[in-house]
């Protein structure tokens, strides 16, 4: 058995929310709440977003479909993942050694959220050639070369944080395993490594593609209107000013992207203070790296709000199962009856 499910030499399971702990039941209760309730949001959102894009042929219809689905891959494997420090947490024995284990899921951890930030970085391309460049958008941006695009960004993703078993925490903070918050520290060198290859070009490619992007929807939006008022004035006509169309579309992503970063930003900052040994504190490091995997959840609930398309294949989907439940009601009350006019029979 681990020995973060030993506890400490008094007997107490080691918890980072020391305020959680009762003495009535032996583990970290609020720890579990709060990762047990987590992945039971993150894996039911990213199943039913997995399962309305399968059955909305329309959100296939744009490219940013793939890095979609692809996010809610990801971010339906870290709610999977949460089940093994929610079951460390729970005093279930686990064969591998603590610190195996540990390493494993922080490596994994790492790993799929950062195939969810290069997806991010990838669909903000994809959306900057589609409005700079969309005459030749068809034949550069192909399904095999978002395929090529998407596997690139699984190896690069597990090759970046490769070097965490040698070199150092992968800046993942949630010690809720004791070797995790005692020995696994981080190292200035791989925090800066994985800032480098990873956090600021993302953060980089995100900010410039999304500023042009807004930049450049506003001047088409204003040579529109510019035209439209020219015209309706020659007829006679008021005419109403009209939206760039790839804008819409273009806020629903960088709502999503703002949204990711937005939760991600504590953890990074922490990331970077205990690297350089400035500030180091339990509490903050389970807090942040937590409200960092929530958003794993929050795309599903950004993109079922903001986008038309997906609305109406949710509904689609819950209307199909109403309608296999109410079937399903059916037969069994029509073979419920007729058991019963059966039997009535045979009384007879």
């Amino acid at each position: 058995m681990n020995s973060s499910l030993v506890g400490n030499q008094s007997g107490r399971p080691f918890c980072l929310l020391a305020i959680s702990y009762l003495e009535t039941i032996n583990f970290c209760l609020l720890e579990v709440v709060i990762i047990v309730f987590l992945m039971v949001l993150i894996i039911s959102g990213n199943i039913i977003v997995i399962f309305v894009f399968h059955c909305a042929p329309l959100l296939n219809h744009h490219t940013t479909s793939y890095f979609i689905q692809t996010m809610a891959y990801a971010d339906l494997l870290v709610g999977v993942s949460c089940l093994v420090p929610s079951l460390s947490l729970l005093h279930y024995p686990i064969v591998l050694s603590e610190s195996l284990v540990c390493q494993i899921f922080g490596y994994v951890v790492s790993v799929l959220k950062s195939v969810s930030m290069a997806s991010l970085a990838c669909i903000s391309i994809d959306r900057y050639i589609a409005i700079t460049k969309p005459l030749t958008y068809n034949t550069l941006v192909t399904p095999w070369r978002l395929r090529i695009c998407i596997l690139i960004i699984w190896l690069y993703s597990c090759l970046v944080f490769l070097p965490s078993f040698h070199w150092g925490k992968p800046g993942y903070h949630g010690d809720v395993f004791q070797w995790c918050a005692n020995s696994w520290n981080t190292d200035p060198y791989f925090t800066l490594f994985i800032v480098v290859m990873l956090y600021a070009p993302a953060a980089f490619i995100v900010c410039f593609t999304y500023f042009n992007i807004f930049r450049i929807c506003q001047q088409h939006t204003k040579e529109i209107n510019e035209r439209r008022v020219r015209f309706s004035s020659q007829d006679g006509e008021a005419g109403e000013a009209q939206p760039c169309p790839d804008k819409r579309y273009a806020m629903v992503l960088f709502r999503i992207t703002s949204v990711f970063y937005i939760l991600w930003l504590p953890y990074i900052i922490y990331f970077l203070l205990e690297s350089s040994n400035v500030y180091s504190n339990r509490v903050a490091s389970f807090l942040t790296t937590w409200l960092a995997i929530s958003n794993s959840f929050c795309n599903c609930v950004i993109y079922s709000l903001s986008n038309s398309v997906f609305q109406k294949g949710l509904k689609r989907l819950s209307g199909a199962v109403c309608a296999s439940c109410a079937r399903q009601r059916v037969a069994k009350d029509s073979s419920t009856s007729r058991s019963k006019r059966s039997s009535n029979g045979c009384h007879v």
